[in-house]
């Protein structure tokens, strides 16, 4: 088979990180909205009804997988052989349906596909995840799609592309309730791929509502001759599942007959259920039920039902029986309930530092912990985490203990994560509080969850090794109980790691008194503005501030070195008598040194919103540049006030993660109004 579009896919592929091809990966999954939307920043696609699977292709060797990598290679055997005349190597993303002679899906005729006679398979594509020893998770969904169509072999139309639309997305979802399609997906078009996470860049807008639910027995009607009447049905609330109605409408004869198959070796004496269903109770529809007997199972099977709306106490009502779900594992079935669509796009925004408001509407969020027990395991971001010795004194003089400590992360975690999301970071632990023995760790390799992120590196010893990489609550939580007060991304994220975010200039004042750090901060901003050139202070939480100067990974490490350089220089011409651009302690003469050397590939500094192991329990704080003015210190921020401030802020530090300035025209305007030497930037 020949590609459809053979175009050098180079562009795409260097900005890629090369990988070994995955194995068994859980796929991104989408957050239930209420209603449609409209966004250019988002394309739309259908929503399949079908099972999801994730293919491997590797020149012939064929493996497709559900989303709990439970195999389709028998069931689906046409796809396998199909998929085995490809002479490539990928991995790929997608929906199985059977399609009928009109063209339209039927997740229940899916189900009970055994053979071509039984309708047409079709594979509808996606998403690209891996591609000739390259792993494209991190890329853009808009370049990944490009790279599909580039490498996607045509010629059969049992493997299809899955279109996507950039139209509004409330006529789409009016386009696709009239075709009595399930719904339609809405996905940012610069959102990278979240392995085995449910992702709100990615939404579902579904025309009828479905739940899948776990069968935790069956009912018998008295007299009746039908193998069982109804399903008795569940989801999990933690550990315990819950009763949520039956379901006895939807079965053939035939499909009952398979079903009680499955159901007899999971034949138990007691109800899986944390409350016994009345299975006779009468209600307003059926005021005199027949009576039924109830029959307990293990509960090992997932189905799913639509539905018509869930009553107050947490039934489903009027459902219907759509088919078995041999994909899904029954522990992971909870009851799936609509976000608000507004507030979900709107979180999405101000992550991605595009909201226009600064302060959130969710107000100020609880603490995680509880104030006595030592040891606690709290579910989050979909993972369980233990979290020990919470008593631990981490800040002696202040009294703040290491459960405080988590308590902060876990309420600014909507603050400080846009800066540390796909930024490989170095681990500074110091899991005996800030006097006692503190170390640094860059290898997390066989020493974290298998569900933590990282960024692959290769030592000057040939080493291979793994730097941590915090791209949600989880992460950041899991990183802060090891004993890392503070954060330390790098300045570039893992799709353009020799291109950072931001330039940095670093005011390291040594023994002068803070007063001369705001003075020569506001040199800078004052070197910048002349340039026309946005910048953002914060607090160090140390003894300094840092100035940030947006390049959205436009430019390499070298060249926004050189213009840090510059700033430094133009700076240091301006206030020489108190100010120094001498890297070497010895030469500087106990000046101010106006650091630019950070903007280096690897390097850290403590990000926004992180704690610092200094007395005080200080923050590193963004500031507005009103507040830099004589009088500010870094114990005007705080664990204790920290949170309260950011209610009333919201992020002042977004615009870092915005737009990046022109280098080369602000270069050339900077020679032209102080007269710089060229040698400093080129």
């Amino acid at each position: 088979m020949s590609n459809r579009n053979p175009v050098p896919l180079d562009k795409y592929l260097k900005q890629a990180k090369s990988s070994p091809m995955p194995e068994k990966v859980k796929p991104m999954l989408a957050t239930l909205v209420d209603e449609p939307f409209d966004n250019p920043d988002w394309l739309y696609e259908v929503k399949w009804d079908g099972y999801r699977a994730i293919s491997y292709i590797n020149k012939g060797d064929i493996d497709i997988l559900s989303r709990n990598n439970k195999s389709f290679n028998d069931k689906y055997y046409p796809l396998r052989e199909l998929l085995s005349q490809w002479k490539i190597s990928v991995v790929l993303d997608g929906e199985i349906i059977v399609l009928n002679e009109k063209g339209q899906s039927n997740f229940s005729h899916l189900q009970n596909w055994r053979s071509e006679a039984d309708g047409q398979l079709a594979y509808y594509v996606f998403d690209i995840l891996w591609y000739e020893g390259y792993d494209l998770t991190q890329l853009p969904l808009t370049m990944r799609r490009e790279i599909l169509k580039k490498v996607l072999p045509g010629g059969d139309d049992r493997v299809r592309l899955s279109q996507t639309f950039n139209a509004k997305g409330s006529d789409f979802f009016v386009a696709a309730k009239r075709m009595g399609l399930e719904g339609i997906i809405a996905k940012k078009k610069e959102s990278t791929y979240a392995i085995d996470a449910r992702s709100k860049e990615w939404l579902k807008i579904k025309v009828h509502k479905r739940q899948e639910v776990v069968i935790g027995g069956f009912t018998k009607n008295e007299g009746s001759g039908k193998k069982f009447s109804s399903l008795l049905l569940g989801v999990y609330e933690g550990h315990k599942l819950q009763y949520v109605g039956k379901v006895g409408t939807g079965f053939s004869d035939k499909i009952q007959a398979e079903m009680m198959a499955q159901f007899k070796p999971l034949t138990v004496d007691r109800s899986p259920f944390i409350t016994i269903p009345d299975v006779n109770k009468p209600s307003r529809f059926r005021p005199n039920p027949p009576r039924a007997k109830a029959y307990w199972l293990k509960p090992e099977l997932v189905c799913e039902i639509s539905f018509a709306e869930v009553t107050g106490d947490g039934v489903f009502r009027h459902p219907s029986f759509e088919g078995m779900r041999a994909d899904k594992k029954a522990r992971e079935v909870v009851r799936e309930t609509e976000a608000p669509t507004i507030r979900t796009i709107e979180e999405v925004e101000n992550k991605d530092e595009k909201q226009i408001l600064n302060a959130p509407k969710t107000g100020t969020r609880r603490t995680l912990l509880n104030p006595n027990e030592e040891t606690q395991v709290r579910k989050v971001h979909g993972h369980e985490l233990k979290f020990t010795h919470l008593s631990k004194i981490y800040w002696p003089d202040d009294k703040v203990t290491k459960r405080d400590m988590l308590n902060y992360y876990y309420q600014v975690a909507e603050y400080i994560l846009p800066y540390l999301k796909d930024r490989p970071q170095t681990l500074n632990r110091f899991p005996n509080g800030i006097k006692g023995m503190s170390f640094y760790q860059k290898d997390i390799k066989n020493k974290s969850p298998e569900w933590m992120d990282s960024f692959p590196y290769v030592t000057s010893d040939g080493e291979h090794k793994e730097f941590a990489v915090a791209c949600n609550e989880d992460s950041l939580l899991w990183m802060a109980s090891l004993g890392c007060i503070e954060m330390n991304p790098w300045f570039s994220r893992i799709p353009s790691p020799d291109n950072p975010d931001y330039c940095v200039i670093d005011l390291d004042p040594d023994k002068h008194h803070f007063d001369q750090v705001i003075a020569a901060a506001l040199e800078v901003k004052a070197v910048l503005d002349a340039l026309d050139v946005p910048s953002y202070p914060k607090t160090s939480g140390s003894t300094g501030m840092h100035i940030y100067i947006p390049l959205k990974a436009k430019y390499t490490y070298d060249q926004s070195q050189m213009f840090g350089r510059l700033i430094a220089n133009l700076v240091h011409q301006q206030i020489p008598e108190f100010t120094t651009v001498e890297r070497q302690i010895k030469n500087r003469e106990g000046k101010m040194y106006i650091d630019f050397l950070q903007n280096r590939p690897g390097a850290t500094l403590a990000g926004p919103y992180s704690l610092r192991p200094k007395p005080g329990a200080t923050v590193s704080m963004s500031l507005v540049w009103d507040e830099v003015k004589p009088g500010l210190t870094m114990r005007d921020f705080t664990i204790f006030n920290a949170v309260d401030r950011l209610k009333e802020t919201g992020d002042l530090f977004k615009g870092v993660l915005g737009k990046g300035i022109d280098l080369e025209k602000t270069v050339k305007k900077a020679q032209s109004i102080f007269a710089s030497p060229e040698h400093i930037i080129k």
